[in-house]
């Protein structure tokens, strides 16, 4: 097999498909671009690779940040603090990293494990442990696997390091938030360090590969290298990755609070175009997890909503949305791990305290279509 590599002309589109990928949530993708290109930029290309080639023997770091998305933005990452988060996980658990991989394809969690990678001439996994963006750190294959978190390490900017050993998932969010809270809202975690074996069995493949062919739609490279205009790149999107288009429309009011760790809030939509007349509303605790249109059920968690510019098809995030903001706003199927019953138990709107059932994205959309068409 071919060595691959991701070079300073690849952190755009990974960054980009990252951003629709991670649903609003995952850190600003941009502040992670730039991050990840200078790195590589001054180290050279990171070698990516895929989950299928690690090794029993190896072990595997998942690198990302924790806390409120609007946070980071503010308070961007030092490079001391990937260096400091990979230090503190080799002294904990007496290994050493042979490969980093992202936690979650999300925004800009998708770029600090390239980031981390370039600093310290290390391979990256091409996959991740939801195949999108969650906001609580249980929410991995690994835990619906059956696998703790083990040796948790969190640094800050201040020099800080807390490692931990949590007795579950569950008990590794709550540490971990807390921690990350007195830290300032926003931190450097490394959880789940496994080897090869576990990877292998646990780890969504291929998403930052699938993230790369995303970003290339959304910059206007079609299938087979056809030139994208701008209002076509949605309807590609969309036909890249089986999802569907719910809504086009105006943010007319929005309501965002940075609270317990999280950035929550909520957005009311007003229809444009085909969707005029229409109302639609977003929920987010970091990432999109529940959409209704005109009160009626959209589309919900663990499936991926996500946010585009009406106008360039660009993701909006959920720190970056604005009032009187034009959007397109589009349901992507999550991964089949987050709808058997352990994922939607853990990843599902009842977990977040939303009063309704799930339901496939694809099922919602067939049964709009139908009344839409009986009436």
């Amino acid at each position: 097999m071919s060595e691959r590599f991701i070079t300073e002309a690849d952190v755009d589109a990974i960054a980009l498909g990252a951003a629709v990928l991670g649903t609003g949530g995952g850190g600003d993708p941009h502040v992670g671009s730039l991050i990840a290109k200078r790195l590589i930029r001054l180290h050279g290309p990171v070698r990516l690779i895929e989950v299928d080639e690690l090794d029993d023997g190896d072990f595997v770091v998942p690198i990302g940040g924790i806390g409120a998305p609007s946070v980071s933005v503010e308070r961007i990452q030092a490079e001391s603090e990937l260096t400091a988060a990979l230090r503190a996980i080799e002294g904990a658990t007496r290994r050493v990293p042979t490969a980093v991989m992202p936690i979650e394809v999300g925004g800009g969690n998708s770029m600090i494990p390239i980031a981390a990678a370039a600093l310290a001439g290390l391979p990256v996994v091409d996959g991740d442990a939801m195949g999108r963006a969650f906001p609580e750190a249980q929410m991995v294959t690994f835990h619906l696997a059956g696998y703790g978190p083990g040796a948790t390490v969190l640094v800050d900017h201040h020099g800080n390091e807390v490692v931990s050993r949590p007795v579950d998932g569950a008990w590794s969010e709550r540490l971990a938030r807390a921690a990350t809270v007195e830290m300032g809202g926003a931190a450097t975690m490394i959880d789940y360090a496994y080897g090869g074996a576990v990877v292998r069995e646990c780890a969504i493949p291929a998403t930052l590969t699938a993230a790369k062919r995303i970003g290339a739609i959304l910059l206007g490279r079609g299938a087979g290298g056809v030139e994208l205009r701008d209002d076509e790149k949605i309807d590609a999107l969309c036909a890249e990755l089986g999802g569907v288009r719910l809504f086009d429309g105006k943010v007319a009011d929005l309501q965002r609070q940075v609270e317990g760790g999280f950035t929550r809030g909520a957005a009311e939509l007003e229809g444009v175009g085909a969707d005029r007349g229409a109302g639609f509303r977003l929920d987010f605790q970091n990432e999109m997890l529940l959409a209704r249109r005109d009160g009626e059920l959209a589309a919900v968690t663990p499936d991926l909503i996500s946010v585009l510019d009406l106008a360039t098809g660009q993701p909006i995030t959920t720190e970056a949305l604005r009032y009187g903001a034009r959007v397109a706003v589009v349901a992507m199927p999550c991964h089949e791990k987050w709808r058997t019953p352990v994922g939607l138990e853990n990843a599902g709107p009842a977990h977040f305290g939303y009063d309704v059932e799930w339901q496939p994205v694809e099922r919602l959309t067939r049964r709009r279509n139908e009344r839409k068409e009986a009436a």
